[in-house]
């Protein structure tokens, strides 16, 4: 990663990230579920929105519910640089945990998640199954979530 890197808090409508987080969620219903809560924050590359990472806190635990980097920027260090600027963020404000939900079958994001500190916390068996539209992932149905955690 060069050049510099923070994460700006989103005031006022949030739409115009829809797009950017149905990249990390392909259902927009369950996007619009859950758009209006929590912090939603642009992460900002040498000043310009590279993507955006919202994230509910639960006492000493914050879950990032929704994290993508535009695709023409991936593969640079932007999400794993966007993580660590949280993570310092929430130590800072007395969050102890951060958790992180993804498809059982993106093995990718697996990897991206346990490169970025994060260990394997569970599964919720069946979140994807409530889904309106079923969810594929490189040809798969995806059915479950597995959770990540990490110590702050």
């Amino acid at each position: 990663m060069t050049g510099s890197l923070e994460l700006s808090l989103v005031e006022g409508s949030r739409e115009p990230f829809l797009p950017l987080l149905l990249e990390a969620d392909e259902s927009e219903p369950a996007v619009r579920s859950y758009l209006e809560e929590g912090e939603l924050f642009a992460i900002l590359s040498d000043g310009v929105v590279a993507g955006e990472m919202l994230v509910l806190r639960d006492g000493e635990e914050m879950e990032i519910k929704s994290i993508a980097v535009a695709e023409d920027l991936r593969g640079r260090g932007i999400g794993r640089g966007a993580i660590e600027l949280l993570a310092e963020r929430a130590a800072a404000s007395g969050v102890g945990r951060l958790i992180v939900g993804t498809a059982d079958a993106a093995p990718g994001t697996h990897r991206f998640y346990l490169r970025s500190g994060f260990r394997y916390a569970g599964v919720r068996r069946g979140f994807f199954e409530a889904y309106p539209e079923p969810v594929l992932e490189d040809g798969l149905v995806v059915r479950d979530m597995v959770l990540f955690d990490r110590e702050l």
